[in-house]
């Protein structure tokens, strides 16, 4: 390794980089650095930028090994977008698939995808692509979800499955799954 490689290798360790096996113990830098281009680095790596079922939806997703790059990623996007899907590891890899969809990636993508930033080209022109997108007027708004509370679940325990849907104004599926 010549000297000026051994100079950028010693500063990215200095800035937070570790050394060896880098999937499930990379982090965020511990030093101030630009947020959205640092996601959209993550998004570029090790993510996608695209549209579901023949154009008609956007996404970005991110997918990843490091616990600390998923609360990083999930607690960035609620101030930009909303908050993603896949908060929990999966079952057959143990990875986070991080997920933003219509609105929320329309919003992403504006964000991490500025007019003369730096990223891959292909994954730039899908985030031009992401960015045009506007909900067509018959897509319908799927409600925001709640999470159970403790003293809900005791209803759904301590009562029919009608009685807990209207006392906790909930749908008698959402009881019944619950």
């Amino acid at each position: 390794m010549d000297a000026a490689c051994a100079s950028g290798a010693e500063d990215l360790i200095k800035f937070g980089l570790p050394t060896g096996r880098k999937s499930k113990i990379l982090e965020p830098p511990s030093v101030p650095f630009s947020q959205p281009d640092y996601l959209r680095g993550l998004v570029d790596a090790d993510g996608s930028v695209g549209f579901m079922t023949h154009r008609s939806v956007p996404f970005i997703s991110l997918t990843t090994s490091s616990a600390a790059l998923k609360d990083f990623f999930i607690a960035s996007c609620p101030r930009l977008t909303g908050a993603p899907r896949g908060r929990r590891r999966n079952e057959r890899d143990r990875v986070f698939n991080l997920l933003a969809m219509r609105e929320a990636a329309v919003g992403l993508a504006q964000e991490l995808y500025y007019e003369g930033c730096l990223a891959i080209p292909r994954k730039l022109d899908a985030a031009r692509h992401v960015k045009d997108w506007v909900r067509p007027p018959d897509m319908g708004v799927a409600a925001e979800r709640r999470a159970w509370t403790p003293a809900e679940d005791d209803i759904v325990l301590r009562t029919t499955i009608a009685d807990a849907a209207r006392t906790l104004g909930r749908t008698e599926q959402s009881v019944n799954v619950r």
